[in-house]
């Protein structure tokens, strides 16, 4: 079995009556990318937060890199890597001051190392108030990164980039893990986490679904997933919803998506009666997987 670097069971955060974590239980190998999927306000970053010894858990256990959560926060913190939702350095300092901050308060000595990998060159002398959006992110993620961590927390990185810059982190993510890194990610573009080793799907605080990201679609989609592109998506989502053996239709861009167990001929006359167009085949992603997983299955 591969070492892990996280191990929790039955973590739990309540705030007051609301229990915004619910007794999560998850491992991640060393050299993993693990993926933590769900809507904003599922409990992601709550459960970064308790894994970094920044707010306590109220109930369950952790360990991260070997080290208690509750008791050994500090030397948590020493080894790891953390590049928050909120971008949260200093706005008056340069790129290269913020740098040398964090890289002092560690010991590193790769903040030029960090500039390049980050792509922040052309950016070292501006302050990090006047970078723009991509630039800022980018600082944060070289922050997360300046003293060589062995695992890395990164919170919806991707939240608020254009198409390329996504790309770009998702290159580094794979890059990492492959020299070793461990990877926590956060986020809820179901796309860009194919390339996730296991996946866990977080949903109003409680985990409903892990695996692989093919395990996942042999898991929990039954039949041949299909698609309609149609003109009004409500009225096709009404006579789908009518049809045996339809599973869970939902619109995505200008088509609608389902499963459907049974005779695709049969399928076919039903929306020939209706005025909707043959279905096609569609390659299932994690969105229909997720889709599934919170309208009550497949």
């Amino acid at each position: 079995m591969a070492e892990l670097c996280v191990n929790v069971e039955g973590l739990t955060k309540k705030f007051g009556d609301f229990t915004a974590v619910d007794s999560v239980d998850f491992q991640i190998p060393r050299g993993s990318i693990f993926g933590f999927l769900g809507p904003n306000g599922a409990g992601k970053s709550t459960v970064i937060r308790m894994l970094l010894g920044i707010i306590p858990p109220s109930q369950g256990q952790g360990q991260v890199l070997g080290r208690d959560i509750r008791t050994q926060a500090d030397e948590i913190r020493a080894r790891v890597g953390y590049m928050a939702q909120k971008f949260s350095l200093y706005e008056d300092l340069t790129v290269r001051e913020n740098l040398d901050f964090f890289a002092g308060l560690f010991g590193s000595d790769r903040v030029d190392q960090t500039i390049e990998t980050a792509r922040l060159g052309e950016y070292v002398d501006q302050t990090a108030r006047s970078l723009p959006g991509g630039a800022r992110q980018r600082l944060a993620l070289g922050v997360a990164l300046v003293h060589d961590p062995e695992l890395i927390f990164l919170d919806e990185p991707t939240g608020a980039v254009d198409p390329a810059l996504r790309r770009y982190f998702w290159e580094l993510i794979v890059k990492m893990s492959r020299a070793g890194k461990t990877i926590m990610v956060t986020s809820h573009y179901m796309d860009e986490v194919e390339r996730c080793d296991t996946i866990c799907f977080i949903h109003s605080g409680k985990l409903i679904a892990r695996g692989s990201p093919g395990e996942l679609k042999r898991k929990t989609l039954r039949g041949e997933m299909l698609s309609l592109t149609v003109k009004d998506r409500n009225r096709a989502l009404q006579v789908l919803g009518a049809i045996e053996g339809v599973g869970h239709p939902f619109p995505s861009g200008p088509t609608v998506r389902f499963t459907y167990d049974g005779d695709r001929t049969q399928l076919k006359a039903r929306l020939q009666e209706q005025g909707l167009p043959e279905p096609r085949s569609a390659s299932p992603n994690l969105e229909d997987v997720f889709v599934s997983l919170t309208q009550g299955g497949p």
